[in-house]
């Protein structure tokens, strides 16, 4: 078992807000983690994908009502998206009765349905949360290259051997295009779905070529967005923006598509052991996701990521805007020799980044022209991880 650094973070929002969203993809530690935090105070649980426990809540009020002093834990919680209303109701009703924080914990695999659902209702009254696969600091920088292969689902990283892991992946791919996406509407065929799921991690951080892909699917464009739409939603699929500020440049206006998981890219393109990957065209494309995702989920809480790129040939991997106002430009390269372009250079200039980073694949800490400074990934998210506990 690992320390989740979600878990803290949760538990501190929950000593400020009543309610708490904690959004994730399936079987990335959701669950465990909310029933850690249950066994420390007065608690129940309820998963909303059982019938039983469906049935509970038929009448909300009656059963919560009997609840209040307890952390009620509500798990898939976008299976039942009437409750919301009561929730509200919960809510003020528990304030005056001196119950003011600490009162729901939400769990959920689903960003925007939750999002959609949640917000009118709980608006002022929910802090959300999203919870990653593991990161690099929680099981150890000697296991990079494990966390990279198989990526960071617990049951993934943890299997006895790269093959049972490869296993679990295939099946975790399976139970999402079969049972889980049905379950949530949307009538897609499975083998359609998967195939486009395939292709996206192909190429992997590429720009989104929408004509390309409806191509090669046989659908229309209109299509390749709603299916891309869905696995942005189930937090599967990251769609990284392009940087927007420079109103003088061409820029590039397509957005950069990752997998997220790097585990399930390579699961996605047969790749079970680290000889696969480093012979397979996609280890760049997979080593940037995989540092993107590590520093995304490192950076201070209201940071927002972005790539830039111009027709001319700037470009940098991942821009960091952040809270208080900082401007951080990383380069991300799978090489031991630290070495960026004079079109990344170009690109600082452009944004007016405070900062700039290359992170490669050496472990030492080079200082480079015009500022650039080249570290190790784990160093990287150390940097950010500072600037979150200062505030």
């Amino acid at each position: 078992m690992y320390i989740r650094q979600a878990n803290q973070i949760v538990l501190s929002a929950l000593e400020s807000q009543a309610a708490v969203v904690l959004l994730g993809p399936r079987q990335v530690g959701k669950t465990t983690l909310a029933l850690r935090i249950a066994e420390q105070q007065p608690s129940v649980y309820l998963d909303l994908e059982r019938n039983a426990d469906r049935q509970i809540l038929i009448e909300p009020d009656l059963y919560l009502d009997e609840q209040a002093g307890k952390l009620v834990i509500l798990d898939e919680v976008q299976q039942l998206p009437g409750l919301f209303k009561s929730l509200r109701g919960q809510i003020d009703v528990r304030r005056r009765l001196g119950f003011r924080t600490g009162q729901f914990l939400l769990l959920g695999s689903a960003s925007n349905v939750l999002l959609h659902q949640s917000s009118e209702s709980l608006a002022g009254r929910v802090r959300y949360i999203e919870m990653p696969p593991l990161l690099l600091d929680e099981v150890g920088e000697d296991q990079l290259n494990g966390l990279w292969l198989r990526g960071g689902f617990p049951d993934s990283f943890q299997a006895d051997t790269d093959k049972a892991s490869m296993a679990w992946r295939t099946d975790f791919l399976r139970t999402y295009l079969e049972r889980d996406i049905p379950a949530l509407g949307p009538r897609i065929p499975a083998a359609t779905l998967g195939r486009f799921w395939t292709m996206l991690a192909h190429s992997q951080g590429g720009l989104l070529n929408a004509a390309a892909l409806a191509e090669g699917l046989g659908v229309s464009g209109q299509t390749v967005g709603r299916y891309l739409d869905l696995l942005v939603d189930l937090m599967l699929v990251r769609r990284l923006q392009p940087w927007h500020k420079n109103v003088g440049k061409r820029l590039v206006r397509s957005p950069k598509v990752f997998v997220r998981d790097s585990g399930l890219v390579h699961a996605l393109l047969g790749l079970e052991t680290m000889e696969d990957l480093l012979g397979h065209p996609v280890v760049g494309g997979s080593w940037e996701g995989f540092c993107l995702e590590a520093l995304i989920a490192a950076a201070p809480t209201g940071a927002e990521p972005f790539f830039y790129r111009t027709a001319a040939g700037a470009e940098v991997d991942l821009v960091l805007r952040l809270p208080r106002g900082e401007t951080w430009a990383i380069e991300i390269k799978r090489t031991t020799t630290p070495k960026v372009s004079r079109g990344f250079h170009l690109a600082v200039e452009d944004i007016k980044a405070d900062r700039s980073l290359l992170v490669y694949a050496g472990e030492r800490h080079i200082p480079m022209a015009q500022g650039l400074r080249a570290i190790p990934l784990a160093a990287a998210l150390d940097m950010l991880r500072g600037l979150r506990r200062n505030g």
